[in-house]
């Protein structure tokens, strides 16, 4: 599993990032600075720092806890898009943050991971990141983002019909993925599941209220403000999987992350159907109001 399918899984997805991206994406925040600055803080600070917070509350044990902040450091997964995209969000402005968040990534997630090790399981801990099988799993994060760029370049329509075979097998991957971790660890998955299901439940929604709530306090346009509350509230749990199982070494470090990609999809998906109402019951009623 962790060799073959974890592999695929994340270059699937990460290829079908890049099938979407092109170059001028990464100079898009120049036009929104507000939203994707506060985006990316509430991305790389505020959520981590809720996430000790829930950890603290629950009394969660070290190993799942540093899993918890491996979740919490990872960056915004390519399901934030299709979100987004169905509650009526700027999903150009999704697809340019999970690009630079994964960037990022490279050096923000090791930092958080660290400290989270050194703070549950002591300084001393055997446990920690092996730096050569990190660049080797970011690898395999960026290198397909770049290739579906460069097939995005050559043949736009191409890109365009394969976004949603992509899609689809990333989707498949991903849970063929989840139940693998979730089976290695199946002796003590009710015990994982019932501690590490409400943390996971109780981030997504906070980091959802949170991805939205602060960029409409600060006033940032309602599509920018949905795009911002699914790229903090969707994260790329086959990363954090990678990296807990092929550069730490540790199983129940990725429970949290298979844990939460079964359970994100509830109230992802039941805010997303919710926003999409909205918007097209606004629609619908400016029309009337033409007529």
């Amino acid at each position: 599993m962790t060799t073959v399918f974890l592999p695929i899984a994340l270059g699937i997805i990460m290829f079908g990032l890049g099938l979407n991206l092109t170059v001028a994406d990464f100079t898009r925040v120049a036009k929104v600075p507000k939203a994707a600055f506060l985006a990316l803080l509430t991305q790389i600070v505020i959520l981590p720092v809720l996430t000790i917070g829930i950890i603290w509350v629950l009394d969660l044990s070290p190993v799942l806890a540093v899993g918890m902040m491996l979740l919490a450091a990872s960056p915004g997964g390519s399901t934030a898009n299709i979100l987004s995209h169905l509650a009526g969000g700027d999903v150009a402005l999704n697809i340019t943050l999970t690009a630079i968040n994964s960037v990022l990534a490279i050096v923000t997630l090791p930092i958080v991971v660290n400290l989270a090790i050194d703070a549950y399981l002591g300084a001393g801990s055997e446990v920690g990141m092996q730096t050569g099988k990190l660049l080797m799993v970011f690898a395999t994060v960026l290198i397909p983002v770049v290739i579906g760029m460069a097939v995005r370049k050559g043949n736009r329509a191409f890109a365009d019909r394969m976004a949603k075979p992509v899609r689809i097998a990333s989707v498949i991957v991903l849970g063929i993925v989840i139940f693998g971790t979730l089976m290695s660890v199946r002796e003590n998955i009710g015990e994982y599941f019932a501690a590490v299901g409400v943390a996971t439940a109780i981030m997504v929604l906070l980091s959802l209220a949170l991805g939205y709530g602060i960029p409409r306090l600060a006033k940032v346009g309602q599509p920018q403000a949905v795009a911002s509350a699914f790229e903090v509230g969707i994260h790329n749990a086959a990363l954090a999987i990678a990296v807990a199982l092929t550069v730490i070494g540790n199983e129940q470090m990725a429970v949290p992350g298979a844990v939460y990609g079964f359970i994100m999809f509830i109230p992802a998906g039941a805010l997303a159907w919710y926003l999409g109402r909205k918007r097209r019951a606004a629609a619908d009623q400016r029309v009337s109001v033409t007529v």
